[in-house]
């Protein structure tokens, strides 16, 4: 059986879905999707910590899925600009659990992780999947995927 690691970057995907289709990704049906006959090794959310009641509803959500949630505190700058990302984080676990799987599965359309992909597959020989919003994610991270799959309407709720 096939083993995999997923690693969503949540806010990524939360606002991609939103702009483009007014929708919310349907973590359910992604999770049945990329999971079927595979074994999950480890799964992480990756999201930020605003500590309102709806939104640790959605943490809860994604627990009872099977995702680990990783969360970050949402920080304002003086400035008014927000700050509140985990590409190094994501990076971090990828390389981590590379080489115990066949398989990583990122949910995010951001280019930063191509040379990601490309680097894990090099010294792990490990394929990757990336989920994205087809007109936001980057054409680069597509390219560096083995397997691309637009987040489209069967995907979105």
């Amino acid at each position: 059986m096939q083993k995999v690691a997923i690693f969503a970057d949540v806010q990524n995907i939360y606002y991609t879905c939103r702009h483009r289709y007014q929708k919310h990704f349907n973590y359910s049906a992604f999770w049945q999707q990329a999971t079927a006959g595979r074994q999950v090794v480890a799964a992480y959310a990756y999201a930020i910590e605003r500590g309102d009641a709806r939104q640790r509803g959605f943490q809860q959500i994604l627990k009872d899925i099977g995702f680990q949630v990783k969360l970050k505190p949402y920080i304002q700058r003086s400035d008014g600009s927000a700050k509140g990302d985990w590409d190094v984080g994501i990076t971090l676990d990828v390389l981590e659990m590379a080489e115990q799987v066949d398989t990583v599965i990122l949910l995010s359309g951001d280019g930063d992780f191509q040379l990601l992909l490309e680097r894990a597959r090099e010294r792990y020989r490990v394929s990757s999947e990336v989920y994205g919003v087809a007109t936001l994610t980057a054409q680069t991270l597509i390219q560096a995927a083995d397997r691309y799959v637009p987040i489209e309407e069967g995907l979105l709720i």
